[in-house]
């Protein structure tokens, strides 16, 4: 599950109340609750490192994660991108672009190989439109962001960051990869509300045991 980060006090608030008094183990990464009835909430960290506060009952991770932060945000799938800047959840620069993509099967009366070595020269070329956009609007403030992160297809994007121009960009990628559907300018204002949760695993001790197999 997915907890905003400005609701993430009441929801440890309230996993407190339903599971009893919690047992806190802070980390980099992660910071793991252990309830006085067993039930675990591993919370992961966004934007990692957490620099545990030791002075803070949860090592400091909802300040962490209520941190503004300048991210760039890169999203492709074949055929669109869109890529921005925000601060905090403002969205500061933007581009958005699409080039055409046929699908895999071949239509029409073309050969079979025909197709393929069309699709796979639409491929390129909107990879490579989509690093000239995020050339364009990440470049400039490359030297200023916090982390970029990805969406869509993580072989699209992967293809799109080897351009040589956003070298400087690869260090700055963080997880998660956001699963957005095609990219478009309403879909790229919405990426803060994911990448900015915060992602919790539960192990609920009351929660009963799965059926038998067979």
């Amino acid at each position: 599950m997915q907890v905003d980060p400005e609701r993430l006090a009441r929801w440890l608030a309230g996993f407190e109340a339903r599971h009893g008094e919690l047992g806190v183990e802070s980390g980099p990464t992660a910071v793991t609750c252990v309830a006085a009835d067993g039930s675990v909430a591993e919370l992961r960290v966004p934007f990692p490192v957490l620099v545990t506060d030791p002075g803070d009952r949860f090592g400091g991770i909802i300040a962490h994660a209520c941190a503004d932060r300048r991210v760039g945000v890169v999203l492709f799938r074949l055929g669109g991108h869109a890529v921005g800047v925000f601060e905090g959840s403002r969205l500061v620069a933007s581009k958005v672009g699409s080039r055409q993509v046929h699908g895999r099967s071949a239509a029409g009366g073309w050969s079979q190989q025909r197709f393929a070595r069309r699709r796979a020269g639409q491929v390129v070329v909107a990879a490579a439109a989509a690093a000239d956009t995020a050339a364009a609007v990440l470049l400039p403030w490359v030297d200023r962001l916090d982390a970029v992160v990805l969406g869509g297809d993580r072989g699209a994007v992967a293809a799109v960051l080897n351009d040589p121009r956003l070298r400087g960009v690869r260090p700055l990628v963080a997880e998660p990869l956001l699963d957005l559907p095609d990219p478009r300018q309403r879909v790229l204002e919405q990426a803060p509300r994911l990448y900015r949760a915060v992602r919790i695993r539960l192990l609920d001790a009351q929660a009963p045991p799965p059926p038998p197999s067979g």
